[in-house]
């Protein structure tokens, strides 16, 4: 196996880590990522596979685990019982209660109240030079899923400032002062969320709070715990990623002198998952002793799946570097794969498919204003700004 060395905090790999991917994909399917101590798939094919192997999980070998500090004990009170995290049977029976509420059906009815909010904040943009971030990118997905779920919108900007600072956990290089955001604003977001339960145990409604509340109580055995941990996933799961993906597609399209119509949009939703998507790097565990893709791996090791890496396989893309939202839609791995494939993932395509045309039909002359940078997230990857004229 090749090893490759490219540190995720460089600022010059943060803007363009594609490259690397290249450099990685020529070296095999799976390569070792010297900076992060670890076997990484690189190609399609071999994240795919990891992806849906059940030999490998999210969840540590015991004999593996490593003692947590006590300040971030907040943090992992919410992370221990998120799904996102488990492994079956747990995982199984958190996701299917997720499932049972966030049906296709209750998503697809979000679609006139998604082209009306997108109508809403397109108008009150303001007129000169400004970000399109906080002013329309953010705001969208934030209230599309705390009115799925039935959080307070008027939370909203307390909601982003705890996701922004809870994800901080997933970022290379990340200090102590990330570490000690993370736990804080864990503790508060849970503290805040027992509010609302408690408020939807004495007066339910017609939302997936609720519905995750009534499924607890008709004796699923969903514990307080868990009943929280899944709602701060799916809030920051459900505009997080979002967030970015508008953020590097509208960037994409402008670069490349491109609009998007209500009659591509599902095309142009793919390809931007493709070529740009938000999340970069996902882990995993083996659970045993095996071999794949020509490299043997030991119970306990860690492997890194480079989606990313993944979407830009010319193995699996014609001209993969090429920007092409009326490309006919190609695979892609940019929500993952097997049992962890990401459960909002309609949501996702749903408020990208309705709010990139509004934006584009509503606002004909969008253009950029500055170049575009990304934030110093990786393994997120999303745009620090992105400052554009109307």
């Amino acid at each position: 196996m090749q090893h490759l060395s490219q540190s995720p905090t460089d600022p010059a790999f943060v803007q363009d880590p594609y490259p690397f991917y290249a450099r990685a994909r020529a070296a095999g399917d799976i390569a070792y990522w010297d900076d992060y101590g670890m076997a990484v798939a690189c190609s399609q094919a071999a994240v795919a596979a990891l992806l849906k192997d059940r030999r490998f999980g999210r969840e540590v070998p015991p004999e593996k685990a490593q003692p947590r500090p006590p300040h971030l004990a907040p943090f992992y009170a919410v992370d221990d019982n998120s799904m996102l995290e488990l492994e079956p049977p747990r995982h199984t029976r958190l996701r299917g209660l997720v499932l049972r509420a966030f049906t296709s059906r209750r998503i697809a009815a979000l679609g006139p109240e998604i082209e009306a909010l997108s109508g809403q904040l397109i108008d009150a943009l303001p007129e000169g030079p400004f970000d399109l971030l906080p002013e329309f990118a953010e705001k969208l997905p934030v209230i599309v899923i705390a009115r799925l779920l039935g959080v307070p919108e008027e939370e909203a900007p307390a909601l982003l400032d705890w996701s922004h600072a809870m994800v901080g956990m997933y970022q290379a290089g990340r200090t102590r002062a990330d570490e000690d955001r993370a736990a804080r604003a864990a503790a508060e977001f849970s503290d805040f969320l027992r509010r609302v339960i408690e408020a939807r145990r004495k007066a339910p409604r017609d939302d997936l709070l609720s519905h995750l509340v009534a499924a607890e109580e008709d004796g699923e055995k969903l514990s307080n715990d868990e009943l929280i941990a899944t709602v701060i996933l799916l809030l920051n799961a459900g505009h997080e990623a979002t967030v970015h993906t508008i953020g590097n597609g509208v960037k994409a399209l402008l670069e490349h002198g491109q609009r998007v119509t209500r009659e591509g949009a599902e095309a142009a939703t793919e390809e931007i998952l493709r070529y740009d998507p938000p999340l970069h790097l996902f882990t995993r565990h083996a659970y045993e002793d095996v071999e794949v893709c020509g490299h043997q791996f030991a119970r306990g090791d860690e492997v890194g799946l480079l989606l990313a890496s993944a979407g830009r396989d010319p193995a699996a893309c014609a001209d993969p570097d090429r920007f092409d939202p009326t490309r006919a839609p190609v695979k892609h791995l940019a929500f993952g794969g097997g049992i962890h494939f990401c459960v909002g993932a309609p949501l996702a395509r749903l408020e990208l498919n309705l709010a990139l045309p509004i934006l584009f039909e509503r606002l004909p002359e969008l253009a950029l204003a500055k170049a575009p940078r990304y934030a110093q997230t990786y393994h997120f990857h999303g745009l620090e700004r992105l400052m554009v004229t109307r």
